[in-house]
């Protein structure tokens, strides 16, 4: 198969997070006919990373993730693009490494990998899991859309859980109570008031509130 084709075939398989083992087992017996040495790791049953090499220990490892986004999109294509759940994010990605890591070979260059993660639309348990394979490599080229554009770094992630605890009352006696969400918000508007910092090459600091929730009715101070 050509990266067009791989592309289309890899974007045909659904894998939202949590479902990746259809197309796990695809690329496993598919880099196996291209005589890679393919090792997979459990992360989660059902769940697994591939890593595949032609060497013991390659200098140059290639990494993208498997899992896409929740909704499957069919894949299909027109003069100029393939369209479909995963064609850029980042089953395209996967199939250009490949390609590239075969080409490479072919030319006699052994010494490049390709790892394969689970998770990494939720909470990157597959590429924790993968800290853990021995041998190592020099250089890691992690595949993501990031505009056609070489990126040098790439942030981390910090992921914090706040709660709060109130006393409950009913909103027409609000002094008897002791809002939770009230805290909450007074704590979020200090944490969006500072200053996270910049990074010369990475740029400034991100912060998302991503979720918040609280209370069980309009008519009670939430506990």
């Amino acid at each position: 198969m050509d990266v067009f084709e791989l592309t289309e075939a890899l974007v045909s398989i659904p894998s939202p997070t949590g479902s990746e083992g259809a197309v796990g087992d695809y690329l496993s017996a598919y880099l196996k006919s291209l005589n890679f040495d393919v090792r997979e790791q459990d992360v989660e049953p059902g769940r697994r990373n591939l890593f595949a090499a032609q060497s013991a220990k390659p200098k140059v490892v290639f990494c993208t993730h498997m899992d896409t986004v929740p909704g499957h999109i069919p894949a299909s294509e027109d003069e100029t693009f393939i369209y479909g759940r995963g064609a850029c994010d980042a089953k395209g990605i996967m199939a250009a490494l490949i390609a590239a890591a075969v080409d490479l070979n072919q030319d006699g260059i052994k010494d490049v990998g390709l790892l394969f993660v689970v998770g990494e639309e939720t909470d990157s348990l597959g590429a924790r899991r993968a800290n853990s394979l021995k041998g190592g490599s020099r250089f890691l080229v992690v595949g993501e859309p990031t505009e056609n554009k070489l990126g040098r770094g790439h942030k981390g992630v910090l992921t914090i859980r706040l709660s709060a605890r109130g006393r409950r009352a009913h909103s027409a006696f609000p002094e008897l109570g002791e809002s939770a969400v009230e805290k909450l918000l007074d704590a979020l508007a200090v944490l969006r008031s500072l200053d996270l910092g910049e990074d010369p090459v990475l740029g400034r600091s991100l912060m998302n509130i991503g979720r918040i929730e609280g209370g069980t009715a309009p008519n009670v101070v939430p506990d």
